[in-house]
């Protein structure tokens, strides 16, 4: 079958399998315009009204807006112009907003900057991205300082987590969040600026498709590389998102705390307050009993998060001391925690709503293409084959082909997922035999494999060089691992390949144990549970671990375990 054809027949399925309850089309509140002219949009028609809320302090549309110009003027005076990148280099807080919207609003490059980073990753993304500034916390000044004669750097800015706290928070804050203020000293302070600056940036003709961000790939494997995106694909995406993923207009409460560095969290965090309307309740970290309380105080609607966030929150010993039952739509991702039906069954009786998979999505795609929401009728989504990732977002396509051959592969049958999306990165920055190796007539070749089946819904199995080959069959850790969490002692899992004599490969589940079953069940124990649960060849050595080795935001590391396996091999 050609290519046309095939995708006109899987276009067919995706419309007859749309849920009735969403819209045919993404919902553009003011059309398809800079993201930055939404901000001005929003701080026109609602100046009052609150964009975030930040452990009490209400950070307006308006102030937003107009911190956003006064930094960017600064920006300017400093000699920033259109295309030169600019790092930030903090945790959540309402600075991020006001750094992001102020780099866009001067066209230029908005480089996000992981603040776990070591001396050598950070100084690799500065020079890789050559940032001729950095905004950081006075918490990590002293890094940037030690490598700021290695780099690109020109000028440096620095605040404090504290300084956007209100006197009385009316929610926990942790306390990284309390350290006394450092003293920068020959850097230039951001309140001072906000408090000193008229606003007076040039206006640059800046365009949708102009570059508006480097974001760095995160993860697992080899160095970052920075996926170059533009306004026009932030603003895809996080209309998408808010139109076919959270369902969330300007009535809505959200509560977001995904790191803002992230690619997810700059679409929860950062961009979905402004094109949405909604007011966001923005943390500066995961913590149960605080989200617990700021969704009781502040009536939240729309909450997203991971499903490890969502069992500490049922296994909360006071959890019944807060009302959940405000929100109206809850996401999950299944990070090394997997959604079950258990974990939906007991969210609904503790919230009255349903918990669903949120979506598959990559940093080259800026994330969120498919969307899984009205699919939860009967549990299908969860009854179906593992990882079950729903339909692409209206204007992405998918197409499974063959590693080796590039063949289309038939419905049914696993290979490579392929992604085409409005919001497909333009390049890897300064890596074109990269970006040519994967990026090829539209079509980004994931190294994922995946599956479409015969409804047009889309499995997501995991990396290409994951997958397993235990006596010629194929075995996928995703799918193992969802299993696998279904154990009631397991609280989470990542399974990695130990080369056999007999067999070519065998599966390794690296597992970690609820506090309750620690004394009671052994490697044993869940071995044989794995063989009454799962076909033979899938059934996994078990170790048991005290902890699995993650990245910051959330994924187990293959890598580490594959160095753990070789201690425990030798």
């Amino acid at each position: 079958m050609d290519n046309k054809t095939y995708i006109e027949n899987l276009t067919k399925l995706w419309k007859k399998n749309m849920p009735l309850e969403l819209p045919k089309s993404t919902n553009y509140p003011f059309g398809e315009i800079l993201v930055t002219d939404y901000l001005k949009k929003r701080a026109e028609l609602t100046p009052d009204k609150s964009a975030i809320i930040y452990y009490g302090r209400e950070i307006s549309f308006k102030e937003l807006d107009d911190n956003s110009s006064k930094f960017a003027s600064y920006l300017s005076e400093k000699g920033i112009n259109k295309g030169d990148r600019v790092a930030v280099f903090m945790s959540n807080c309402p600075q991020f907003l006001i750094a992001f919207y102020g780099i866009l609003k001067l066209g230029a490059v908005h480089v996000p900057v992981n603040p776990m980073f070591k001396e050598e990753e950070l100084l690799y993304e500065l020079n890789d991205s050559q940032a001729k500034l950095i905004i950081a916390t006075d918490q990590l000044y002293d890094l940037v300082e030690k490598i700021q004669s290695k780099s690109y750097l020109q000028k440096v800015v620095t605040t404090s987590l504290m300084d956007f706290l209100p006197e009385n928070p009316t929610l926990p804050v942790h306390p990284m969040y309390l350290k006394t203020r450092k003293n920068c000293k020959g850097t230039d302070d951001l309140l001072t600026i906000l408090e000193k600056q008229s606003i007076v940036y040039p206006n640059f003709d800046v365009s949708l498709d102009d570059i508006a961000a480097l974001n760095y790939t995160g993860g697992t494997t080899g160095f970052p590389k920075g996926c170059v995106h533009t306004q026009r694909d932030m603003l895809y995406t996080s209309a998408s998102a808010c139109t076919y993923i959270f369902c969330i207009d300007e009535r809505d409460i959200a509560l977001q705390y995904w790191p803002a560095f992230w690619i997810a969290g700059e679409v929860l965090c950062v961009l979905n307050p402004v094109i949405s309307g909604a007011t966001h309740v923005i943390l500066g970290r995961w913590d149960p009993e605080t989200v617990m309380k700021a969704i009781n105080d502040y009536k939240v609607t729309l909450l997203n998060v991971g499903v490890d966030n969502i069992v500490e929150i049922l296994e909360f010993e006071d959890r019944d001391k807060y009302n959940l039952r405000s929100l109206r739509v809850t996401t999950a991702t299944s990070l090394s925690m997997k959604l079950d039906l258990t974990y939906r069954k007991q969210w609904k009786e503790f919230t009255g709503c349903t918990v669903i998979e949120a979506t598959w999505g990559m940093t080259e795609t800026h994330t969120y293409d498919t969307f899984t929401s009205y699919m939860h009728k009967e549990n299908m989504d969860l009854l179906s084959r593992p990882v079950f990732v729903g339909l692409p977002i209206p204007g992405t396509k998918f197409k499974v082909t063959d590693f080796e051959t590039g063949e289309l592969l038939p419905l049914g049958k696993e290979g490579e997922l392929l992604v085409s999306t409005p919001s497909l990165f333009k390049e890897y920055w300064n890596k074109p035999k990269e970006t040519n190796e994967s990026n090829k007539d539209g079509w980004f070749h994931t190294g994922d494999m995946g599956m479409i089946d015969e409804d047009g819904f889309i499995h997501f199995l995991g990396r290409n060089k994951e997958m397993l080959k235990v006596n010629g069959m194929s075995v996928f850790p995703p799918e193992v691992e969802v299993i696998l969490a279904r154990h009631p002692a397991i609280s989470s899992n990542g399974i990695v390949g130990m080369p056999h004599n007999k067999k070519g490969e065998v599966p390794v589940a690296f597992v970690t144990i609820k506090k309750e079953y620690k004394e009671s069940v052994s490697e044993e124990d869940i071995h044989k549970w794995c063989s009454e649960n799962m076909a033979t060849y899938k059934v996994p050595i078990v170790k048991i671990v005290e902890q699995l080795p993650m990245t910051a935001t959330g994924k187990v590391i293959k890598r580490e375990l594959e160095k753990i396996l070789k201690e425990y091999i030798q």
